[in-house]
């Protein structure tokens, strides 16, 4: 029975998972166009084409951007709204979250539960340049420089702007896991908090940080690993890559070359390095601390 309970899923793992990667890695040293039975193997070619490659050099960059901006944001962003509903309520009581802390839940995840193309509709009326509420919003306010301002059409904001609605759409997710994080601390030491005159922020800092520290951990590496693979955001902003490619991540970079240019064996080593950029971040992320000399 434990032969059948472990060895299926272990079969299903390594048919899925570990075999597609070995056969993109074997692919990688090819000339393979994806349709068609004959390739010829070209070695490490593909990998050296790719440092020589200048778009491929900047779709790194960018992802790099991404990969340290939206894991970041989102936690923090994410962070703040849970203690909000957790424990931030009035100082009279027991410690619980602001008034309509349910309300503001719903109304924080909800983007976490709309697909990913569609808030990459959303925003792109947000920021369109003539209709767009985030222009009209900022002229309102006297800020007429905004009135036809290309949020996503200028070089210089397009990266922030698509991290912004990335922020948005993922922040309410880790909000809920730290809620549920959060209310898995013993009460009692709020309690025992609260009797010693210490406040919210005190609180939030001395015992709800160390408290969901491996959630928040945990919640970064995957955060991460999803800023690596944003290809339905950037490519609902600017399948193009947008102006000056200054939001054309590696994904994207992958998909126009295996499905618009038919190099199926360059996108793989695409995909292989990509894997291996999202390990070391993996790696360094979980690496061991070195212990204190006492």
């Amino acid at each position: 029975m434990l032969a059948v309970f472990v060895g299926v899923p272990l079969a299903l793992y390594l048919v899925f998972v570990i075999w597609p990667m070995l056969q993109a890695a074997v692919y990688s040293l090819t000339d393979w166009s994806g349709f068609s039975g004959s390739f010829g193997f070209v070695g490490l070619n593909n990998y050296l084409e790719l440092f020589r490659d200048e778009s491929f050099l900047i779709a790194i960059r960018n992802s790099l951007i991404i990969l340290a901006a939206l894991p970041v944001l989102s936690l923090a962003i994410g962070l703040l709204l849970a203690v909000m509903v957790t424990i931030a309520g009035p100082s009279r009581g027991g410690v619980r979250g602001v008034r309509g802390s349910a309300f503001y839940r719903v109304v924080a995840f909800f983007p976490a539960v709309i697909p990913s193309i569609i808030i990459g509709i959303i925003f792109a009326q947000v920021y369109d340049p003539n209709n767009g509420i985030l222009n009209g919003a900022l002229t309102g306010i006297g800020l007429e420089q905004f009135q036809s301002f290309a949020w996503l059409g200028e070089a210089s904001t397009a990266m922030a702007a698509t991290i912004a609605a990335m922020v948005w759409a993922t922040s309410g997710f880790y909000m809920v896991l730290f809620i549920a994080a959060i209310r898995g601390i013993d009460t009692e030491l709020f309690e025992a908090a609260r009797l010693d005159g210490a406040g919210r922020m005190r609180i939030t800092l001395s015992i709800v940080l160390p408290g969901i520290a491996a959630n928040v951990k945990t919640s970064y590496v995957y955060a991460g690993i999803a800023a690596l693979d944003s290809f339905v955001f950037l490519q609902a902003f600017n399948p193009s890559g947008g102006p000056k490619r200054s939001t054309l991540g590696i994904t994207q970079e992958i998909y126009s070359t295996a499905f618009q240019e038919g190099r199926f064996g360059l996108a793989c080593a695409m995909g292989i390095l990509l894997t291996l950029l999202t390990f070391a971040f993996v790696g360094l992320t979980h690496r061991p601390r070195k212990k204190a000399a006492r």
